[in-house]
């Protein structure tokens, strides 16, 4: 494998690229970022509806972004993975993946054929039976991943692996000290939204939750018929304000209290499933990321509704990033390096 690898995250609005130098070191290195746009209707919900127009993007993008490597991380993360607990006789990693399919039919929303598996080993104990393997197991669309592979290709890209986002943000945030204990790491992104739970940094519970910021901006538009930069421009400078709002500016705040409730409650009851399955690892921290998680007033409110202490993520901590990056960063990029990051530094695993 190359030294150096890109980190590919797609989504609706854009493509993001971070490639990375050193991943198996204490302090990897950042030394490439871009983004292009991406026309609507190109992808949906990090989904490729469009290859074509997906590689023709990822060409420029590598035409303008100096990157030194083609081998790249693809990440999936969307309404249609789903990541459950599983726990499995002691066998090979291999072995593991091949029972899959006769296990696990009946946790999949489509037939098992139709379906891309995999199984992130967590922890073993003993029972009755002999020793076991507890994990989680990963199961894909087989569709929607084979779609963003050949747009990669297309593009002249050799994609090395495809990973799950959930485990790309642990691996941003809790790296080192920071990982200690058990901590949430929540992402709040365009149209999804993802909680990962870890301990010791080990993803322990993954849930994606099918709503984001670009819901609330919808609802935005759609009911008080404005167009869409309207309405995501009253969304930033409005958010969830509680004073102060002026009587014509309330059926605006209406909406985003309403849509941001909703998704709150989800990801209070995600994080309340999880204490009630393991009350022994109670959640001491969230880190909260995502462009979304920047309306005003949502971390706090966050907390209130979780009781547990939210801090803003901080993917730099632990990671050299050069000069002009540096000032990137500072600008607000850091939100939307994090996920391409993360499947970057993937590659040392």
């Amino acid at each position: 494998m190359a030294k150096n690898i890109v980190g590919i995250d797609i989504s609706n609005s854009g493509i993001r690229a971070v490639e990375v130098s050193d991943a198996t070191k204490a302090r990897p290195s950042v030394v490439r970022y871009k983004s292009v746009p991406l026309p609507e209707g190109a992808v949906s919900r990090g989904e490729v509806l469009e290859p074509s127009t997906v590689s023709t993007a990822l060409r420029q993008l590598w035409s303008t972004g100096g990157f030194t490597s083609r081998e790249v991380v693809l990440g999936i993360g969307n309404h249609r993975v789903l990541a459950r607990d599983l726990t499995v006789p002691k066998m090979s990693i291999e072995r593991i993946r091949e029972s899959l399919p006769f296990q696990v039919q009946e946790m999949l929303p489509v037939a098992v054929e139709d379906a891309l598996l995999d199984f992130y080993p967590i922890s073993e104990t003993e029972s009755e039976v002999g020793t076991m393997v507890n994990g989680l197991l990963v199961a894909a669309v087989k569709e929607s991943v084979v779609a963003n592979v050949k747009a990669a290709e297309l593009a002249g890209l050799n994609p090395t692996d495809v990973d799950l986002i959930p485990f790309a943000l642990s691996r941003v945030f809790l790296r080192g000290a920071h990982g200690r204990g058990t901590v949430a790491v929540i992402e709040i992104g365009e149209s999804t939204s993802t909680v990962v739970i870890a301990k010791d940094g080990v993803p322990q519970f993954v849930r994606i939750i099918a709503s984001g910021g670009a819901d609330v901006t919808e609802a935005i538009r759609s009911e008080l018929s404005l167009t869409t930069e309207q309405a995501e421009t009253a969304k930033r400078a409005l958010g969830l304000s509680t004073v102060g709002v002026a009587v014509e500016n309330r059926p605006v705040v209406e909406v985003i209290y309403r849509v941001a409730g909703e998704l709150l409650n989800s990801i209070r009851n995600t994080i309340n499933y999880f204490a009630g399955t393991r009350p022994q690892d109670p959640v001491r921290q969230i880190i909260l990321t995502g462009g979304g998680s920047k309306l005003i007033g949502f971390a706090q409110a966050l907390g209130d509704n979780t009781r547990i202490p939210v801090a803003a993520g901080n993917p730099f901590e632990t990671i050299t990033v050069n000069r002009t990056l540096a000032e990137e960063t500072a600008r607000g990029e850091n939100d939307g390096m994090v996920v391409a990051l993360g499947l970057a530094l993937g590659s040392a695993a």
